[in-house]
């Protein structure tokens, strides 16, 4: 059982923050199929402390999703701190993440996410800020670095520990990769060989091979799934049963997959109106159908739903005529 600080959690396979991605369908999804830890959209700490509503609605966490963590991003301590406590009172969350790793360029650009790598001081005093603020557990998500140049997960991860952070997330990319080429699973092995405290692995885990070989690469005891889970949320039990040494569950049929990927857009509709969620669907649906052979026609179509009804057609096509 791995814990960060006094939270139990059930596997090893963590569901990573991604924006216009992780809503709260989507996360129940995969929490549901073993994820043993998913985490908010990322929101800005400065628009919640002004008490912007869509910002607060990012927060959103059911009852039946826990353990879970809610993610802010800025950099500015003492906001952060006022943040976290809001944030963690409108969700419920277990836990709260600090985002130090988007490399997203209006977010550098105003000094937050990884734009933080380069200043390790203000980085250390936001996390102190927060749990000074809050009495839960706080963990931080960043880079290998800014660049390779200034990689220096390491001692960033250092840093963050004698701050206070309970654990740490390490994407095994430097800001200038954004998301090209190969993680590096080595710097990852290297920050958990310098801390005392939980290690998340970050990057390129895409099968269940991966989740169980980045474990035992990195000796890590959680690994972050992000990209991987898109029209993939059975990666999570799969990966589990591979990490334990058991038989590997079977990905359901085609026609299970789809059924799934329809709740999940219905139940995203309950919330945040019918229009909204079909937006959401033109992104997030099509990404069931990756690798499936004569899908195009359907993709080409799920991009274009603008209602319910829309999606229950295109589905039951995709019922009828794939496999």
């Amino acid at each position: 059982m791995v814990k960060i600080g006094d939270v139990e959690l059930r596997g090893n396979l963590t569901l990573g923050p991604m924006a216009g991605v992780t809503d709260f369908a989507f996360r129940g999804v995969c929490h549901r199929l073993g994820a043993a830890l998913t985490t908010t959209e990322m929101v800005s700490a400065k628009a919640l402390v002004y008490h912007d509503e869509k910002t607060k609605e990012l927060l959103y966490i059911p009852d039946d999703e826990h353990p879970s963590a809610a993610q802010i991003f800025g950099h500015e301590p003492e906001v952060m701190a006022e943040a976290a406590e809001m944030a963690l009172e409108i969700s419920g969350a277990d836990m709260l993440d600090i985002n130090m790793g988007c490399p997203v360029g209006k977010i550098v650009k105003a000094g937050d996410g990884s734009a933080l790598m380069k200043d390790p001081e203000l980085a250390a005093r936001i996390v102190e800020s927060v749990k000074k603020a809050v009495n839960k557990p706080v963990t931080v998500k960043f880079r290998k670095g800014w660049d390779n140049g200034s990689a220096n997960a390491v001692e960033f991860a250092g840093l963050m520990e004698r701050a206070g952070a309970d654990a740490v997330a390490v994407h095994g990319r430097t800001r200038a990769q954004m998301y090209a080429g190969r993680a590096d699973w080595d710097m990852i092995r290297e920050v958990r060989k310098a801390v005392n405290i939980p290690v998340i692995a970050n990057g390129d885990v895409f099968t269940p091979e991966d989740a169980a070989h980045i474990l035992r690469y990195t000796g890590c005891e959680l690994a972050m799934i992000g990209r991987g889970s898109f029209g993939n949320p059975w990666l999570f039990e799969r990966g589990q049963a591979m990490i334990e040494g058991r038989e590997l569950p079977a990905l359901p049929p085609l026609a299970e997959r789809i059924a799934l990927a329809e709740k999940q857009i219905e139940t995203l509709a309950t919330r945040i109106g019918e229009r909204r969620a079909c937006m959401e669907a033109r992104h997030q649906l099509p990404w069931y159908l990756h690798g499936v052979p004569h899908s195009g026609i359907y993709r080409q179509e799920l991009v274009q739903v603008s209602s319910l009804e829309d999606i229950h057609r295109i589905c039951k096509g995709i019922k009828r005529d794939l496999k």
